[in-house]
């Protein structure tokens, strides 16, 4: 059985520490990894799907992406949402919900970072860069 020691030393953001750092999380940033042997970008991962590298290092997201699949979910929620799947500008992708009209947002919109972490459930949330109301005109 393994027990967390408390005299383990951790690594600061930004070097190949290999998982998040819950000490560095900060509610405006999206932290994401990077492979130190491929360069390939990731998303909440402890190996590298390209090359199953171990050694990712942390780093800090711009915050704008490319939305490339949305879907209007009717489950579980009082009214209806969207569920994204965001590309990011570093090359990851990340599931999460896009503000606006379920039925406005479209593949292929340009989206900015709003909040790193919805408090309820615990995604990230964008914004829409572009008109909103374009598939109504």
């Amino acid at each position: 059985m393994y027990h967390h020691s408390g005299s383990v030393v951790r690594e600061a953001a930004g070097s190949a520490a290999g998982v998040l750092d819950p000490c560095t999380r900060d509610t405006d940033a999206m932290l994401f990894q990077r492979c130190t042997w491929c360069g390939t970008a990731m998303y909440h991962r402890l190996l590298c799907p390209v090359c199953q590298g171990s050694e990712l290092r942390t780093e800090r997201s711009e915050g704008t992406g490319t939305v490339r699949h949305s879907t209007v979910v009717h489950r579980n929620t009082p009214a209806a949402r969207n569920v994204s799947l965001v590309e990011m500008a570093e090359g990851f992708v990340v599931r999460g919900r896009v503000i606006g009209p379920p039925i406005g947002i479209h593949s292929g919109d340009r989206v900015r970072l709003s909040t790193a972490k919805d408090p309820v459930r615990g995604e990230p949330v964008f914004q829409l860069l572009d008109e909103p109301y374009r598939a109504w005109s």
